[in-house]
């Protein structure tokens, strides 16, 4: 037996040859001149099917053959093309639409058999609804191969609007293979007008729409558009067939040849689909996964670094395009090949494309791994937020323009002071009950991705506001390098005190005003950008109600001379608008106990300054100290300022004390805050010493938390609220925050703890 299985196969290997031989001396009679000199060859990828039967004398037998026999025809009438607006009666049904061939003899183009796609009317024909299928509809089914019942479910198809997306793919088969004869044979006859081209082109478009989901059938109906496109470039086009080609495209390897032949630049667009094309590489998954703003990365970064584009030498590859067909009868078409480069696999120009698409993919993994989360959007505030600087116009365009267009009112009219529950209406989730590090950080990402400054920045300006606080937007923003000056931190510091002075009387005068913006203005040490920022944080500051918790400790490590001039500073704020209130002299004497000085020293410093320029209005009774009518009263900036030496004394010592913030409650506790652990009650040791290893960084992950409370006998839950509670015993606000993954150390709020 095994002897005979031999024989066959070698049977069938030497009638493969002769047909293929055969077919490829018929392709040499036929060729055909395209229009623009397009070349292209009409391959076809043939099917064989062996069958096996065994007889009673175990012999095996092998036929080929392409699906069911063909069906003996009695039509006579050579078959025709059936033109789209055409119409035609079969078997007594009327057909008004066409785009098929019709008749009895129109052969395949090797010889053998009848064309697929020929609907003749003189076969056995039995209605049939289009969902109807047989085993007759094979992998290359033809209409002649159909069985009866096969025909009418094909003809009632056909006879519809041909849009059925249940029909078995197989008849959608049968007429695009007409489509695609009328396209790759009689089109380049020139026997097609161009209205009818178009049309042509029009309907692949709309089976594909319809069909596409098949790969295969959207694969054939891709490459025959690309066809089509490069045939008659003047009637059709496609841009995105360009952007997004397959990997054996036509239309891009013939674009790039193109390109590269006439030694000019490969624009971003063709760069970008040579990433997508070059058969040796695949984008990751954050650049499938979000297409749209990796195409726009990549071609923003590639015209940054490379203008108009790569120039490619022309390479010694000629560019030889094939068409492999769907249909079985369009073996052997081929025609003239136009002389042009083929550079699409050159490897060292698509290497600079690859390092440049990994960069743009890195830049995008933050984003796309949150749009991986169930139920996200890309227009969540968190993703638009997570996007690279360089698509901050995508930003906008994804919810980022009503919070523009707000933000900038609230520049102009009200000097950039907004409610925090407004401001938080544009991240689009509930107001949270308190502003800890993770929600004031998503405000400053918020306003930096538009383009905004805020005050207060906890990154710059050692403050944070409340839920139902105040913040100050600003054009431009600190940038992304912003790295604040001494000067900056300095003037910041001796705000801060000088708004609590003002703000004392609860009305903040505007010599009061003028005074405090003077120590930005006349600054020589500050740049544009950090002046526009104190600026802001001085309205924050002047409309956030401020305490003095924390700060006993470190004013009482100063030297005489340091308490001296905060005194200063502190009564030429208060005496800019020229009048001294009762409640000024209370809160200043305050002040000054808390500086360590004796408050009965105010009312001295009050007049020495005073008398120094003629003297000033006082509004308290005959009884204060400062009752004497005096003239009116006004100080300029020679008596305001500070002696330039006392000036960096001063501002340096400003910024070592206040480094860190107070919390922005309503509290006026100006005890000593600093913690103790013999003398503190609300803790115990366990609790303190898993504070103290946390407050080393800002961030842990759950399983190091883990490891810190095994190695002190607690649990984690337990810990985080018992630290918690503490902390709100202290100052207020929680200490630690928890979401899920990772727990957050808020050191602002230790700072206040250890204060």
């Amino acid at each position: 037996m095994e002897f005979w299985l031999l024989i066959g196969i070698v049977v069938v290997f030497f009638y493969a040859i002769k047909k293929g031989t055969s077919s490829k001396q018929k392709s040499q009679n036929n060729r055909l001149s395209p229009e623009n000199d397009i070349s292209v060859s009409i391959k076809t990828r043939n099917r064989v099917v062996a069958k096996s039967n065994h007889d009673d004398d175990d012999l095996a037998t092998f036929s080929i053959s392409y699906g069911y026999e063909e069906e003996k025809s009695k039509n006579k009438a050579s078959g025709k093309w059936i033109k789209p607006d055409e119409s035609i009666t079969i078997k007594g049904q009327l057909f008004t639409k066409g785009n098929f061939y019709f008749g009895g003899k129109l052969s395949s183009l090797d010889g053998h058999g009848t064309e697929a796609s020929l609907v003749d009317d003189s076969l056995k024909i039995e209605h049939q609804l289009s969902s109807y299928e047989d085993e007759s509809l094979g992998y290359w089914p033809k209409f002649i191969s159909l069985t009866p019942k096969g025909r009418g479910a094909f003809l009632n198809w056909l006879s519809g609007n041909r849009g059925d997306p249940d029909t078995p793919l197989g008849y959608v088969f049968i007429y695009f293979y007409g489509i695609e004869r009328r396209i790759t044979v009689d089109s380049i006859k020139q026997t097609v007008d161009d209205a009818e081209f178009k049309s042509l082109f029009n309907e692949i478009l709309r089976l594909k729409s319809i069909y596409g989901s098949s790969r295969s059938f959207s694969n054939y109906a891709t490459r025959l558009l690309e066809l089509m496109c490069l045939l008659r470039p003047k009637v059709v086009s496609h841009p995105e067939l360009e952007k997004s080609p397959q990997r054996d495209s036509l239309l891009f390897k013939h674009r790039l040849a193109t390109t590269v032949s006439k030694g000019t630049p490969v624009p971003a667009e063709l760069a970008l689909a040579w990433i997508r094309f070059y058969p040796d590489y695949n984008l990751k998954k954050p650049a499938r996964r979000c297409d749209h703003e990796f195409s726009r990365i990549f071609e923003q970064r590639y015209t940054k670094k490379y203008g108009n584009g790569v120039i490619v030498k022309p390479n010694k590859t000629r560019l030889k395009i094939e068409y492999y067909p769907a249909s079985s009868s369009l073996r052997g078409v081929s025609f003239p090949q136009q002389d042009l480069p083929d550079p699409s696999n050159l490897k060292g120009p698509v290497n600079k494309l690859i390092a440049l698409a990994d960069e743009c993919t890195t830049e995008l993994e933050a984003y796309s791994r949150y749009l991986a989360k169930p139920n996200t959007s890309r227009t969540d505030i968190e993703a638009v937020l997570l996007l690279p600087d360089d698509l901050s116009d995508l930003g906008a365009e994804l919810g980022l323009g009503e919070f523009k267009k707000w933000a900038d009112d609230a520049i102009s009219t009200k000097k950039g002071l907004v409610d925090v529950e407004e401001f938080w209406t544009y991240t689009k989730s509930p107001l949270p009950s308190k502003i800890n590090k993770k929600e004031a950080e998503l405000i400053q990402n918020l306003a930096q991705k538009a383009g905004y400054g805020i005050a207060p920045d906890t990154r710059y300006h050692h403050a944070k506001t409340s839920a139902d606080g105040k913040l100050v937007l600003f054009p431009e923003g600190h940038g992304k390098y912003f790295e604040p000056s001494k000067a900056y931190s300095e003037i910041g510091m001796a705000l801060r005190l000088g708004a609590m002075v003002a703000a004392i009387d609860s009305h903040v005068d505007q010599a009061e005003l003028n005074l405090l913006t003077q120590l930005i203005d006349h600054s020589t040490n500050l740049s544009p950008t950090e002046k526009q920022s104190l600026h802001a944080y001085l309205v924050w500051r002047l409309n956030t109600p401020s305490n003095i918790t924390g700060l006993k400790a470190r004013l009482e490590t100063l030297g005489k001379t340091e308490k001296a001039a905060v005194s200063r500073i502190l009564v030429g704020v208060a005496m800019a608008d020229g009048k001294i209130d009762p409640e000024e002299i209370k809160q200043l004497e305050k002040l000054y106990t808390l500086l360590g000085l004796d408050k009965a020293l105010v009312t001295g410093d009050i007049h020495g300054m005073s008398s120094s320029k003629g003297g000033m209005q006082s509004s308290s009774s005959p009884s204060e100290t400062t009752s004497s009518a005096l003239t009116s009263f006004q100080l300029d900036e020679n008596i305001l300022a500070i002696h330039e030496s006392e000036t960096k004394d001063v501002q340096s010592m400003l910024g070592a004390i206040f480094v860190e913030d107070e919390s922005t409650g309503e509290s006026d506790d100006s005890s000593d805050d600093s913690f103790n652990i013999e003398e503190e009650a609300g803790i115990d040791k366990q609790h303190y010493a898993l504070f103290e290893s946390l407050i080393r960084k800002d961030k842990w992950s759950r399983d190091e938390m883990e490891s810190l409370c095994g190695d002190l006998g607690l649990m984690v839950g337990g810990a985080l609220e018992t630290i918690n509670d503490w902390s709100f015993d202290k100052v207020d606000a929680a200490v630690l925050e928890d979401d899920g993954d990772a727990i957050y150390v808020d050191q602002e709020i230790v700072a206040e703890i250890e204060g």
